[in-house]
């Protein structure tokens, strides 16, 4: 399966809020990672994926800024899983993440997913 989510990627590492609620701090997502996780949803294929699988995502930056690539899978991962493409992100269904990488991409931002079944 490939598809392309034509949204910068972001990380939710960045940025996070800490947040009181009922006498207990939360650190939650930045606004910027919400807008991305919902703004990924049209493009993100609903296939309740729950067997092996290897995911190599292309990630297409508008800018030359140096980017953590394992913040970015953690991005990638819960959005897939939010949006129902695969039912988790452990280790039993994402078997892999081989053959990803960053590029600059000034024209064309956006994350590049292929997934393929692990046999």
């Amino acid at each position: 399966m490939e598809f392309f989510i034509p949204v910068i990627p972001r990380t939710k590492k960045n940025s996070q809020r800490i947040v009181k609620s009922k006498g207990r701090y939360f650190v939650i997502p930045s606004a910027a990672y919400k807008k991305f996780e919902k703004d990924c949803k049209q493009y993100v294929p609903q296939e309740g994926i729950d067997y092996p699988i290897n995911i190599q995502a292309i990630y297409q930056m508008p800018t030359r800024h140096r980017v953590d690539l394992v913040n970015l899978h953690e991005a990638l991962c819960d959005v897939l899983v939010t949006h129902g493409c695969i039912k988790d992100d452990n280790c039993n269904i994402v078997f892999s993440m081989d053959g990803s990488y960053v590029v600059y991409e000034k024209t064309n931002p956006g994350i590049r997913v292929t997934i393929t079944r692990k046999e």
